[in-house]
């Protein structure tokens, strides 16, 4: 699953992936990105299909998203 996002400013940058109960199932990045689009990849072959909150913060913003895990 591939998570992209955009900065306007250079910032650092959290993004962890919640299941259903809260518990963190990811961390995908901790880090300091540069300004312009990024993209991360969630290797979810471990977890189960279900539904995700997907967090990213920044010391300006914060946005939580649903997100649906569909195995076949």
């Amino acid at each position: 699953t591939t998570i992209q996002f955009g900065l306007p400013i250079d910032a650092a940058v959290n993004i962890i992936v919640y299941d259903l109960q809260g518990r963190v199932a990811a961390e995908l990045i901790n880090d300091i990105k540069t300004a312009g689009y990024h993209s991360i990849i969630w290797n979810a072959s471990n977890h189960s299909s279900g539904m995700y909150f997907v967090k990213m913060m920044t010391s300006e913003f914060t946005k939580t998203q649903k997100l649906m895990l569909v195995k076949f």
